[in-house]
């Protein structure tokens, strides 16, 4: 019966999928749908997107062993950094009429900067993408009791969302992402209400976590505890501004009003509903105790294993039913977003530049080559790593923190900004982070901080120092 309706929900998703790719009848309906999407479409796509894996398996697993804390990033950081996007960057991303964020940067300052970020963008995408592939193959190792190995999962997820995205770009992700959104909203619901129950209410979950410091948020006064507390925030606050499926969802709104209003409704309800998988997870702990074995495991990725662990031997099949069918939304939502984004990017801005004869028919099949190219590249990525889907997240956007965040940043707010700030700013963020990753990587400042300032003594030398 699970298994059906797995099977079953998987293929409405790519029938919803393909029903949209008739939507496509160019590049920009491919990359950007239309610049036609209405407010509700917009919300869903931004929500959709950023409720991935790692929020259901992972933040609500290192949430139930480091408690809030830990979980600084996702759903802190990642929370206002749409609320950022939203009240500094929409606008103007608006405005500007592009198909990708890497013509945001050959507009501002020349064709070597587009490139040399598009490259830095694309690759952070990679972690991003592998995370949740990873949480695929985790499902269907689970769901068929070991018969699917997690790398066989792996390889099989990635073909499904490879197999609805490559034909409907765009438009495929917005409509199902609307569709994934309510069974993400209803689902997780439900099972939360059954599991608290089971646990003896929400008031002795939540007083348990209470009990065992789960709560404490702010970290003890250590000056390396602070900035790292800081670095982990700033990753993804500030590191995923920089990002093009945040500038797809921003630029794919029928108006300038829609983007900015659709950013902030998806931000605020995924940062409200974020809590419910946590909520679930730490239930979990309440029911039966020895899920905490999992913490202990050297594989890292074994304590994500605890909601689907809980559903399965404890819940009945409805519940069952709801939460795999939640739990694939938000994977698939989110994976189909972060292939289109880096595949755009690449094929836009790091290939298009040195062939720029391509009519729009030879540009539609480059970039779904690129999409094949870029899902086996994270696939390799996935089937090698051992982090949870948690800390790949946070390394990729590490890139972009040391990289783009401040080149974007001064080209719209510093008239003053050039294009010798701008390389030598990507230039010194990117060395600095990579040295001091190498050489102190546990340091008292977090190496993506050297980065980042380096990433500004660069944009201010090179932007301020007089040129004949």
């Amino acid at each position: 019966m699970l298994v059906a309706s797995v099977i079953l929900y998987l293929l409405v998703t790519i029938g919803i999928g393909l029903w949209a790719a008739q939507r496509v009848h160019n590049s920009k309906d491919y990359l950007v749908a239309g610049r036609s999407l209405p407010l509700y479409m917009s919300a869903a796509t931004v929500f959709a997107t950023w409720f991935g894996a790692e929020t259901v398996l992972s933040v609500s697993a290192t949430f139930s062993k480091d408690g809030l804390g830990g979980v600084i990033a996702d759903p802190f950081g990642s929370s206002f950094c749409l609320l950022f996007v939203a009240l500094f960057f929409a606008r103007a991303f608006y405005r500007m009429d592009l198909l990708t964020i890497g013509d945001y940067y050959r507009k501002r300052y020349s064709k070597s900067v587009e490139v040399v970020t598009s490259v830095a963008i694309t690759a952070s995408y990679l972690g991003w993408t592998s995370a949740q592939m990873t949480a695929l193959g985790l499902v269907f190792s689970v769901l068929s009791d070991g018969a699917i190995p997690l790398e066989t999962g792996i390889a099989l997820g990635a073909a499904i969302v490879l197999g609805y995205t490559i034909w409907g770009g765009m438009w495929s992700v917005a409509m199902t992402d609307l569709f994934q959104s309510v069974i993400i909203l209803v689902g997780l619901a439900a099972v939360a209400w059954l599991v608290g129950d089971m646990a003896g209410g929400a008031g002795k979950v939540i007083a348990a976590a209470s009990e065992a410091g789960k709560f404490e948020f702010f970290p003890k006064t250590n000056l390396k505890d602070w900035l790292w507390f800081l670095a982990a925030w700033m990753t993804l606050a500030i590191g995923s501004i920089p990002q093009q499926d945040v500038f797809q969802r921003v630029t794919s709104a029928k108006d300038e009003k829609t983007s900015v209003r659709g950013c902030l409704i998806g931000g605020g309800v995924y940062f409200l509903f974020a809590f419910v998988p946590m909520f679930i997870a730490y239930a979990a702990l309440v029911i039966d105790p020895g899920y905490a074995k999992l913490f202990a495991n050297e594989d890292a990725r074994e304590i994500q294993r605890i909601l689907p662990q809980l559903i399965l031997e404890r819940t009945p099949m409805w519940a069952q039913v709801m939460f795999f069918g939640a739990l694939l939304s938000a994977i698939l939502s989110t994976a189909s977003g972060a292939l289109i984004a880096p595949t755009a990017l690449f094929t836009e801005n790091v290939i298009r530049p040195f062939a720029p004869r391509l009519g729009d028919k030879q540009f539609m099949l480059l970039l779904r080559v690129v999409l094949v190219l870029f899902t086996l590249a994270a696939l390799l990525f996935a089937l090698n790593s051992k982090n949870t889907m948690y800390e790949m997240v946070q390394n990729a956007y590490k890139v972009t923190l040391v990289s783009c965040i401040v080149p974007l940043t001064a080209g719209i707010y510093w008239k003053r900004a050039d294009v010798p700030g701008a390389i030598l700013s990507v230039v010194f963020g990117l060395v600095s982070w990579g040295i001091a990753e190498l050489t102190a990587p546990e340091a008292t400042l977090p190496p993506q901080l050297v980065g980042l300032a380096f990433s500004i003594v660069g944009m201010v030398l090179g932007s301020l120092v007089p040129r004949k």
